[in-house]
């Protein structure tokens, strides 16, 4: 499956909504992009997992990694996600204590 990234920045704050599957053949691309973001100055993101179906461990790597970059350009990643699929991912690894968590894009943007 594929992996589609929709983008939206306001200022320092970038959204960026993924739709399909994150996994060893999609985390590159969505390293790359997350990457060229805060490269580029949106140092505040707020990552939607709701569309996604599945992520394995080198899609949370990469969450961890841009989380981590984003922390040394001042700003932080904030995941939107309702699927209790997902969660249940970030539960049992202990992600849930790295990264805040929101169930509304409205409500990560305002933290």
């Amino acid at each position: 499956m594929e992996l589609d990234v929709t983008k939206e920045q306001s200022g320092t704050t970038c959204t960026v909504m993924l739709n399909g599957e994150v996994d060893v053949y999609t985390s590159p691309r969505l390293k790359q992009e997350l990457g060229d973001l805060i490269d580029a100055g949106c140092v505040d993101l707020v990552v939607g997992l709701d569309g996604l179906s599945f992520i394995d461990s080198s899609g949370l790597g990469v969450l961890v990694s841009a989380l981590r970059r984003a922390k040394e350009h001042g700003g932080t990643l904030r995941l939107v996600c309702t699927s209790e699929a997902i969660l249940k991912i970030f539960r049992i690894t202990g992600l849930d204590k790295v990264f805040p968590l929101f169930s509304e894009v409205e409500e990560a943007r305002g933290f």
